[in-house]
């Protein structure tokens, strides 16, 4: 039905040589036309539909024409493929819960008992596949340790993974998937099996996925595609012999279960040149699912940042102008979500709902081609006499003039942990606003490189962040560009010599504002390595503080850091730092400074203890401390009143509702941050309790409590209860500890507690002393699962 469709409209072109009336073509999955498409040509395929478009194009129709999409199931053979000569193009469908496009088969297999509670079937030889569905739920392929969505990195992760006692008992080890986290958990590492030496061990190729080399982390590695390990409901395995073998979880009908196997990497690529782009294409209302993960693939390394970068993704825009993505839903990913690479300009990704990814969301990624004397790896260099000095790209072949608007993105990541829910390197003029990122391995927003800065991060709502990486941040960047230099000695000669040099190519200053963060385990705002070129301010920081990391020209004002505050490193002598009109509530926790910058003062301190420590710096000669008066924090809102002591340090009240998605359907979907109870100034009284990893915990305040402790003075924490799997239930702390000191640091309140916790937790684990049963004890506690 669908050639003879395609058949007369061929034959309707040729009579009547040019099509001017066509601009609407509908594709219905059965192909059968609706009263209301009477009129209509409608086809059964998106490939013939593509052919359709062609046609009209070819006879000279340069309207835009609109590929209707009717509600069904579209499962592709290959990526949809959009190229200069067929814009302007809209492709629409019915709604993202109507209208799905699937790079996945229905396999049909014959079930039979293979043992106890697994099933099997033979497929057909040609049939490959990485990733099963069955009745639309992912199933998991065969690993230890077993799934347990809250047990962490990889939901679930063991030291003996791959210890050669489990290696020994396993038939064939060739073709296991081992993830494990970078030694320092600045993202992870995926290898294949080739198959075991005479010691036992594995032989494995891969790796490639991080820009930092190091060895596997001890702690953190999950393994899985292993026959042996199948051993809990919904795990499945296929061999080299086509065999699925599959223990389906209960309640499951093996007769009428519908089982999908993923086979394809891109659903959709719209791939032009910078002379030839295409032009004015909007896709909008489908649902993209199913794309294979793409960890094995080639990668490349993103500069000198940490990362490494499969370049693809379901959805892949290169030399583009004018392209909308709009109220679409991306989910059940193995790899990237859209990707934006090289050439673009104009790009519009709106009011799109993306979850479930295997690696990052939305990524604006530029070629080195356009960079000046690029370096790759942490530890090269360029000689200044052989560097080009001249200002900004090379070339045009990067993304520029786009925006990430009103997107809902969480649980990305899933597989890949150097990955974020938007990611700009190589580009210039981004603007990522109103989107609501949270449930991510590392940072929500990342910025990779200086090149070349003028983007905008403004109302977004960023957190659980960081949840299995660490040292970074909700949001992080980093500025190796070609003034930085491994060698400090080497770096700080450099711009001594050259002052201009950070803005070589940071040319155009990062605009931070009006945001809400919050990161559990690392900082809200992280500026590391050379990050140059930014103005930050109106940023709600919920817990982690700002950081910032060697660079020059940052200016932070207006801020408000909840039971945190500014955290200054290795900073240069000349950096033009500004740091003013600030809510801060702990001293400065300055690290290796050679000096504080053009500007230090005119913030609010929680009390004089804190304000006078960081005046002995010789620093914040007009800044006041006291009780900031927010409006009503325990609903979120910190704006302050009118009496309020940051009014004297110039601190002026900022929108406390504008974070996040604002798309009415999108909103009610979002979640929304956790409001921080304050840990410091009137609020910590002594009969206050506090939640802290799970733990219940508050003040020895009273001589009964340090009697029932046996304590030699009223001080330390006392935990009163412990949460059920909790961080604090999975360490060795047990109801009734008094904590009395963290990282060999004095512990007589909360407030002490929680600024050491504070300063430490990037770290992802704390040294405690704790008086358990009149006995002082020196545990290790680790501040994620």
């Amino acid at each position: 039905m669908k050639q003879i469709a395609l058949y007369c409209f061929l034959l309707f072109s040729l009579l009547w040589g040019c099509t001017p009336s066509v601009t609407d073509i509908y594709i219905a999955v059965d192909g059968q036309q609706s009263s209301s498409l009477r009129e209509a040509l409608v086809l059964s395929s998106i490939e013939e539909g593509m052919k359709a478009v062609a046609q009209v194009r070819e006879e000279g129709n340069q309207q835009t024409v609109t590929l209707h999409l009717m509600a069904g199931e579209y499962r592709i053979i290959e990526p949809i493929k959009i190229d200069p000569a067929l814009g302007p193009l809209k492709i629409v469908g019915q709604g993202a819960d109507k209208t799905i496009i699937k790079g996945s088969i229905v396999l049909n297999p014959k079930w039979e008992k293979y043992k106890d509670q697994i099933w099997m079937s033979q497929l057909p030889k040609e049939q490959e596949f990485d990733q099963l569905y069955v009745d639309g739920k992912q199933q998991v392929l065969a690993r230890y340790p077993n799934y347990d969505e809250k047990g962490g990195h990889w939901q679930g992760h063991a030291s003996d993974a791959i210890a050669s006692e489990r290696i020994k008992t396993w038939t064939n080890p060739k073709g296991a998937i081992v993830h494990a986290m970078h030694s320092g958990e600045w993202g992870g590492f995926h290898y294949i099996a080739e198959g075991v030496d005479d010691s036992g061990q594995l032989i494995m190729s891969g790796g490639h996925q991080n820009n930092r080399p190091s060895g596997m982390h001890d702690k953190y590695r999950m393994v899985e595609n292993v026959f042996e390990e199948l051993d809990a409901p919904g795990e499945w395995f296929l061999d080299s012999q086509k065999k699925l073998y599959y223990w389906p979880p209960s309640g499951t009908d093996m007769q009428t279960a519908i089982v999908e196997g993923v086979v394809q990497k891109h659903l959709l690529e719209i791939i032009g040149t910078e002379d030839n782009p295409v032009h004015d294409v909007e896709v909008s209302d489908i649902k993209f699912e199913h794309t294979r993960r793409t960890i094995m693939e080639p990668y490349e390394p993103l500069l000198r940042s940490d990362w490494t970068i499969y370049r693809g993704g379901a959805i892949l825009l290169e030399g583009t102008e004018n392209v909308r993505i709009q109220n679409c839903e991306l989910t059940n990913l193995g790899g990237n979500g859209i990707f934006v690479s090289n050439y673009n300009r104009e790009v519009s990704i709106v009011a799109n709902h993306i979850h479930d990814c295997g690696a990052s969301a939305i990524s604006f990624v530029g070629s080195p081609d356009a960079v000046r004397s690029p370096s790759f790896q942490y530890n090269e260099t360029v000689s200044l006499t052989e560097m080009d000095t001249i200002l900004g790209p090379k070339t045009n072949k990067y993304p520029s003039n786009s925006s990430v608007d009103n997107n809902l993105i969480y649980r990305i990541g899933r597989v890949e942990k150097q990955t974020a829910g938007v990611q700009i390197a190589m580009a210039m003029d981004i603007t990522v606003k109103h989107n609501s990122i949270y449930e991510v391995p590392r940072a929500g927003i990342n910025i990779g490189d200086g090149t070349w800065g003028g983007h905008v991060i403004e109302y977004n709502d960023v957190f659980s962040t960081v949840l299995e990486s660490g040292d970074h941040g909700a949001f992080n960047s980093w500025g190796r560009d070609r003034f930085w230099h491994p060698n400090r000695e080497a770096m700080d000669k450099l711009v001594a010599d050259n002052p201009e040099m950070p803005k070589w190519d940071a040319i155009h200053t990062t605009i931070i504002r009006n945001n809400r963060f919050r990161c559990d385990h690392g900082w809200d705002i992280d500026l590391d390595d050379g990050s140059s070129n930014y103005k930050i301010y109106n940023n709600l920081c919920l817990n982690g503080g700002i950081k910032l990391r060697e660079g020059f020209y940052r200016t932070v004002e207006n801020n408000i850091s909840i039971n945190n505050g500014f955290h200054p490193h290795v900073w240069f002598k000349n950096s033009e730092d500004v740091f003013k009109h600030n809510i801060v509530f702990t001293e400065h926790k300055d690290i290796r400074l050679q000096a504080w910058g053009k500007e230090i003062d005119y913030n609010l301190f929680p009390d004089k203890e804190a304000l006078e420590n960081s005046k002995n710096k010789e620093i914040e000669q007009h800044s006041v401390y006291g009780d900031a008066l927010f409006e009503d924090a325990k609903s979120g809102n910190f704006a302050v009143k009118e009496n309020s002591p940051a009014h004297k340090i110039g601190f002026k009240n900022f929108d406390m509702d504008g974070f996040g998605v604002k798309d009415p359907r999108l909103k009610l979907l979002a979640k929304t941050p956790d409001i921080p109870t304050m840990f410091f100034g009137n609020t910590s009284g002594e009969d206050t309790t506090f939640k802290w990893l799970g733990a219940h915990i508050k003040n020895i305040a009273t001589m009964a409590e340090r009697s029932a402790s046996g304590l030699n003075k009223t001080a330390g924490v006392l935990l009163l209860a412990i949460d059920e799997e909790s961080i604090a239930e999975k360490s060795s702390l047990q109801v009734g500890d008094v904590i009395i000191s963290c990282e060999e640091e004095e512990i007589n309140t909360v407030a002490d507690l929680m600024k050491s916790y504070q300063n430490n937790n990037w770290k992802g684990t704390l040294k405690l002393r704790v008086f358990r049963n009149q006995n002082e004890l020196e545990i290790e506690v680790s501040t994620k699962k």
